[in-house]
């Protein structure tokens, strides 16, 4: 360095001030330390500093509260917020605000250290600070604050203001569209529609025409026009799940638009102009899919423009309790009775590994809500739940003659009879529904050879019931299409 650069650090806490203060000495700066937002005020004021360092809870004023008038003040002057409160929303709010970068509390000094080298090289070449309108303050739907879900809130507020193309990348049940939703709402599509289609729940022939809609008489059953999720979409967000089903030939459709800008209805004849902002989601290797020709490489370049990888709750320990709280005070304000966790609840829901993600943790926390008899949730209750949530009930047997009603009452009189004078655990009614019902869905799809459509005909349903249904009980309708 020909010039010492400056760091004026803020925080309240003395231990950390020193702290800081002797690692950027270290790297070669010269540091200045306030305990609070006034004496980091009065040093902007002056014109002293190269880059700041600020923590956002001050004695005095909240450091994100600053970022504006510093902005206003010194334009030029990169800030690096600090937070021990680790959310979303701070992450977001800080980058709104136009912070050099974002720093979750504890981090690694390396990490901080590197972060002001780079802002002080940005300073030196004249390479203007990224800054944003300062936007609302609203709570955000992202809860958890472990180290791998600080990475990801971090990547969520660096693409929030940017129109990018993102795709989430994770196991089921991990919140790929609650994630992908967030995205919209914070972003500056807010305004326009968020409009969501899963590709592993439609029909491969119906996918081109659910994407650009088709026109009357298009094909059999067209009886009239429709529009398709990118007309939905216009000027809004499109969120296409489990794009790693998406066939082939749509692919290549697809891929057009996302070139081109525009596409044409099924059966039509206009060009119609698209203006959406792509998100995408997979729970599968995309790589090994283009590698076996199923999944095009130009399009996962296209869609791939900024990666978001969920971490699985299992590695995410920390934030499973909280979770948990959450998801019971949801059951709560939807009417059910209100439960809350022993510290033995607690340390078993951090150990368990959680094969389903989040989604089987919200599952069982509504499930013991609406079920369970009392209001303190134990150890020994979840242990219970999940062990008779996860084993089936004896095998049922039909006899000859016999009539669907007649074999069900056979058989719970024989379930009941092995617990003697006592009773089932709770619950019994729901499980008895589950056992009847998945097969009934999975033997309606195998007759149907996974046409959805005909399938929730076949039983009556309307067919986002039955997506829906599908869902919940982790049926795949891909894999019975051949199967009869």
């Amino acid at each position: 360095m020909t010039d010492i650069a400056t760091i004026l650090v803020a925080d309240d806490d003395q231990a950390i001030r020193t702290v800081l203060r002797q690692a950027l000495a270290r790297a070669g700066y010269d540091v200045k330390v306030t305990g609070t937002a006034a004496g980091l005020w009065r040093w902007i004021e002056e014109g002293v500093g190269d880059v700041v360092v600020t923590d956002v809870v001050m004695p005095d004023e909240n450091g994100l509260d600053m970022l504006p008038r510093i902005h206003a003040r010194r334009p030029d002057l990169p800030v690096v917020v600090m937070s021990a409160q680790n959310t979303l929303a701070t992450a977001v709010k800080a980058t709104e605000r136009g912070a050099y970068e974002y720093l979750p509390k504890p981090f690694d000094i390396n990490e901080l250290t590197r972060v002001v080298d780079s802002a002080i090289e940005r300073v030196r070449s004249q390479r203007p600070v990224h800054r944003q309108d300062v936007q609302g303050t609203e709570e955000l739907p992202m809860i958890g604050r472990s180290p791998v879900m600080q990475e990801v809130y971090r990547t969520m507020a660096r693409v929030v203001p940017t129109d990018l193309t993102v795709m989430i990348l994770g196991e089921s049940g991990t919140g790929k569209e609650l994630v992908a939703r967030a995205l919209h709402d914070l972003g500056p599509r807010k305004t326009g529609p968020f409009v969501a289609l899963n590709m592993a729940a439609i029909p491969r022939e119906l996918i081109e025409s659910e994407l650009f809609g088709h026109e009357k008489g298009a094909f059999t059953g067209a009886s009239a026009r429709s529009i398709g999720k990118f007309e939905q979409a216009q000027g809004g967000t499109l969120f296409l799940d489990e794009i790693g089903d998406m066939p082939i030939d749509a692919q290549t459709r697809l891929l057009r638009v996302l070139q081109e800008g525009e596409y044409t209805s099924v059966g039509g004849q206009r060009t119609k102009k698209t203006d959406v902002r792509i998100i995408s989601a997979t729970n599968k290797d995309l790589r090994k899919l283009i590698e076996s020709g199923r999944f095009r490489e130009d399009l996962f370049y296209r869609l791939n423009v900024v990666p978001l990888r969920l971490p699985p709750l299992r590695m995410r320990a920390d934030d499973v309790p909280e979770l948990a709280r959450h998801f019971l005070e949801q059951a709560h304000r939807q009417g059910l009775p209100r439960r809350s966790l022993d510290a033995g609840a607690v340390t078993w829901l951090r150990q368990y590994p959680w094969p389903g993600n989040v989604r089987e943790l919200e599952n069982l926390m509504r499930r013991l809500a609406a079920l369970t008899r009392d209001d303190i949730i134990t150890a020994s209750v979840l242990e219970l739940e999940m062990r008779e949530g996860s084993e089936p009930l004896a095998v049922m047997q039909a006899t000859p003659g016999q009539g669907l009603s007649e074999s069900v009452e056979h058989h719970l009189a024989r379930y009941f009879a092995t617990f003697g004078n006592d009773l089932p655990p709770d619950g019994l009614y729901d499980r008895v529904l589950q056992e009847v019902e998945r097969p009934l869905l999975v033997m309606a799809l195998a007759a149907t050879r996974g046409n959805q459509i005909r399938a929730a005909k076949l039983l009556g349903l309307n067919r986002n019931t039955l997506r829906k249904k599908l869902s919940d009980l982790n049926v795949n309708a891909a894999n019975l299409k051949h199967v009869r």
